[in-house]
This record gives structure tokens, C-alpha cells and sequence, in this order.
């Protein structure tokens, strides 16, 4: 029989989960988040609930925001359970459950009045963003905040019935300026190099459109801190409800399942306070780079390499990628010759050894992360995972045969159908482009390449050029296995 989830049933659900020390009456709001999602709810949200069970920081709770249809589903259902969620922790070795209740509200989608208003509020001195890597309105190849995207010039045009996340943002800090109120800290949660310059870039260039002087202030008196953020956090289907149901008795709408891992690195920049974070696992450092270099070069770009091998030989989850030799081997010998080369130092640490952690990760089989999931949006995650490496080994004139072939399984995978015949469902907002190009390809391989917003000047590179002309043909003759093998061997060089 199950319980569920709800702030009245705490007492039953303890049996089988954790649950929070803390009375949920004692919090306070002090943070403003949008987007959500699964990550943010095993990542942000589960510090903050460690932070608040040590006794610690009660005024920082969270109250959720979002712009998306997706959002009000959410809401609905988060709010049906007190704002409370089951988290499951997933290791190789253990497995466990406990509930988190860092959120206390959850603003309404659309209510552009009472989003502002809530941002206006003193208390709120954060305002924190897990949009996805695509939600930046950047601009793939050059990574510049893109001012003519359709929906910012909406918004500049009308900022009083805003649709984005940083309309909101921007209103927001007016309210607060033209009130004489200190601006909250807006700090981004999502996996993309100087994630807060390029929030930084997107808040002051949607104002400038409006304002040109309150880009100024933005510019003068907001802090964006750069953060890098890591937990592998799989999405949530029948399956892991029915988990949560079955072996903790809980009926929770949309509980997250997670690594036991978890890792945040933040720039100190918080002028107007911010939880004592660091007392749960958070490093503060001057400067973020050489760990969200490390992390998403090595981890993202090792994700968004098996995806397209394993989507194209049928395997759908990723710690099944990892137990075929194959993918196992190409992603190493990718890695070590490769990627983890033209990474800067990063203070305290073995780059070899963060291989062998994301290995294990990867290897997980408790966590039922998909390869569906790691090929959606390619053409958000490729220039910012794979791309920025394979540029940076050209401008070195060294050579880049594993890069190449990374772009050209990407190719391969817009063909259509696996190596087996069944059909591939695309998930990404750029499937139709990215199809036609990939079609195209058959006839002149370059023209993939020619989706300049996406390849920038690496599709000017001559050697790439050939690397991934003699790849994409080589992966159609040959197919996928053989291909990765003649990788592995040394041998995929025209």
C-alpha cells in the first residue's frame, strides 16, 4: 500500500525514506528558480535540503518559476504534494530514498504580474536558472547572445506580457531599481562554459533592446558568478514512479532518480548574501573555468560522443554503451587522445583519474540513463561539447581523426534509421535542418558542415574537412562496428 506524498504524511513515509529534519513552516524564501526540472531538483534543491537539515540558512528556501507549457504541469504536480520530492540516490553498491522540501512555492507560468512581483521582493536575493543549454538564445558556433531570435525581439517589443525567462529576469530587476532595492544575484545552474557571462550576455542584451541605460545598470551593479555543475540525472517515466511505489510505498507524481554523485563549483559573487553552501559540499573558487572546462569537455563530451554509436547499433541505455567493447574503447582512446590533452590544469586534480570516475559513472546500470536522452539537441550539445575541442586541436595543428568521427556518427544518425534499418526519432528543434543536411551529405559529405551556425570555422579546416568526409563515408560502406574498429586500429585516415 502507498502513502502519498505530502507534507501530512511525513510521519508514514519515514518508514521506508528519508525526510526533512526541519519544519517546513520555519522556511523562508530566498531564492527564485526556473526551470524545474529533474537536475535542478537532485542537485540545487537536494544541497539546500542538506543545508536546511543541518540546521542552517532557514531563509533560503526555494520558490519555483517557469515559461513553459511543461512548467505548468510541473507546478501542478509539485504543488498537488506540498512542493515536496522523492529523490533516489542510485550507486553501484547501494540504493536509497529520501524527500526533499528545499521548495515552499511555485509561481504560476504566464503570470507575468506576480513573477515580477515575487523578483521585486527583498527576500529574494537569488535568482537561479536550469533552462537546458539551448534556452540561452546563443548563437551555436560563436556562442554570442543572438538579439534578433524571435522571441527576444518580442519581448523587447512588449516587456510588459514577456514570454522568456530573461523578460522576467529584466522586469524584474527594474522593479527592484526603480524601488531602490538592492538586485538579486542571478545565477545560472546549466552545463555551458561561463554559464553566468553568457546569462550575463543574454539579461543586459534583451534590456538594451528596451532600455540602453538600464543595460548599464545591469552591467554596473548585477552579479552573474560562474558555477559548473554535475550530477547524472536521468529522466523520469512509468518505470521510476512505479520504483518509488513499489520499494519506498510513496506515490509521488514525479520523483527524480540520480547518481550518488553530485558535484558543484561556484564563483564567490553573491553581493546581497547567499546560503553558507560550502558547509555541504560546495567549493567556492576564484575562478570556475578549469573545472567546467574539465567537466564539460570530458563528461558532456563523453556523453555526447557514445550517443550516436549506440543509438545507430540499438542500444538504448547508456551502462549498456558502456559493456560493449567498441563504445567502451572509442570513448577511452577519444578521451585520452584527443580531448583530455588540450584541457588546461585544473588545481587539485588528475585529469586521468576524473576519466576513470566518469568511466564508473557511465558504467552505472542502476541509474537507466538513455541514450535517447544524451542524443536529443545535438545541435546545442555538439558546439559546446564537442566542437570547442576539436577547434582547439586544429589552432594546435594537431590532428583530430576521433573528433571528426564524433561529427560524422552525428551525420549518420540524421540519416534516419540505424544500422539495423529501425527508425530514429529525432529530438531536437533543429531535426528537419539537421536532416536534409545529413541527406545532402550523400551526395557532397562538406555539406553538414555547411550548417555554419553549428560548425563555425572548424568546417573551414581542411584536415577536418577530410577527417570527417573520409569518416561519414567510411560509416555508410561500412557501418558502424566496423568503423569504430578501424578507429581503434589506427586505421581510419584516408
Amino acid at each position: 500500500m502507498t502513502t502519498k506524498l505530502s507534507l501530512a504524511a511525513l510521519d508514514a513515509v519515514k518508514a521506508k525514506a528519508g525526510v526533512p529534519s526541519y519544519d517546513r513552516v520555519d522556511l523562508k524564501a530566498g531564492i527564485v528558480h526556473f526551470g524545474v526540472g529533474n537536475f535542478h531538483r537532485a542537485h540545487q534543491a537536494v544541497y539546500l535540503d542538506d543545508l536546511f537539515n543541518a540546521g542552517h540558512d532557514h531563509d533560503w528556501a526555494i520558490v519555483g518559476a517557469g515559461v513553459l507549457p511543461s512548467d505548468e504541469q510541473m507546478r501542478a504536480k509539485l504543488a498537488a504534494q506540498d512542493y515536496l520530492t522523492t529523490v533516489v540516490e542510485q550507486d553501484n553498491n547501494r540504493t536509497g530514498a529520501h524527500v526533499t522540501g528545499a521548495m515552499i512555492d511555485y509561481l504560476k507560468p504566464g503570470d507575468v504580474a506576480g513573477i515580477v512581483a515575487r523578483l521585486a521582493d527583498p527576500a529574494i536575493r537569488i535568482v537561479s536558472l536550469t533552462i537546458t543549454e539551448g534556452g540561452y538564445f546563443i548563437d551555436p558556433a560563436s556562442g554570442v547572445f543572438n538579439p534578433t531570435h524571435p522571441a527576444i525581439v518580442a519581448d523587447a517589443q512588449k516587456p510588459a506580457s514577456t514570454k522568456t525567462v530573461f523578460g522576467l529576469i529584466v522586469a524584474g530587476l527594474k522593479a527592484r531599481r526603480d524601488r531602490q532595492i538592492p538586485p538579486f544575484t542571478v545565477m545560472s545552474c546549466d552545463n555551458i562554459p561561463g554559464n553566468g557571462e553568457v546569462t550575463h550576455a543574454a539579461v543586459s542584451g534583451l534590456a538594451r533592446l528596451i532600455d540602453p541605460d538600464f543595460a548599464d545598470w545591469i552591467d554596473a551593479n548585477v552579479a552573474f558568478p560562474n558555477g559548473m555543475v554535475d550530477r547524472i540525472t536521468p529522466a523520469t517515466g512509468a518505470r521510476e514512479i512505479g520504483i518509488v511505489a513499489t520499494d519506498y510505498e510513496i506515490e509521488d507524481a514525479w520523483p527524480v532518480f540520480c547518481e550518488e554523485f553530485k558535484q558543484w563549483v561556484l564563483e564567490d559573487r553573491f553581493p546581497q548574501g547567499r546560503p553558507a553552501l560550502e558547509k555541504v559540499g560546495v567549493q567556492f573558487v576564484p575562478d570556475v573555468a578549469p573545472y567546467e572546462h574539465m567537466k564539460i569537455r570530458i563528461l558532456n563530451g563523453g556523453h555526447a560522443a557514445i550517443a550516436y554509436p549506440a543509438a545507430l547499433l540499438d542500444i538504448h541505455f547508456v551502462h549498456e554503451a558502456m559493456e560493449e567493447p567498441l563504445i567502451r574503447d572509442f570513448l577511452a582512446k577519444l578521451e585520452h587522445d584527443e580531448i583530455i590533452p588540450v584541457i588546461p590544469p585544473v588545481p587539485n586534480t588528475d585529469l586521468g583519474d576524473y576519466y576513470k570516475l566518469i568511466e564508473t559513472r557511465f558504467s552505472n546500470p542502476k541509474i537507466a540513463d538513455t541514450i535517447p536522452r544524451l542524443a536529443q539537441d545535438g545541435s546545442n550539445r555538439q558546439p559546446k561539447f564537442i566542437l570547442p575541442s576539436t577547434a582547439d586541436r586544429l589552432a594546435r595543428g594537431e590532428d583530430v581523426v576521433g573528433l571528426a568521427l564524433v561529427s560524422a556518427l552525428w551525420c549518420r544518425y540524421f540519416d534516419g534509421t540505424t544500422d539495423s534499418g529501425k527508425r530514429i526519432d529525432f529530438n531536437d528543434q533543429n531535426a528537419e535542418r539537421l536532416q536534409a543536411a545529413a541527406n545532402a551529405a550523400r551526395e557532397d559529405p562538406t555539406a553538414f558542415l555547411a550548417l555554419s551556425d553549428i560548425f563555425g570555422e572548424v568546417a573551414q579546416s581542411d584536415l577536418f574537412r577530410k577527417r570527417f568526409t573520409h569518416a561519414l563515408k567510411t560509416l555508410r560502406e561500412k557501418g558502424t562496428r566496423a568503423t569504430l574498429q578501424l578507429y581503434l586500429d589506427g586505421k581510419l585516415t584516408a
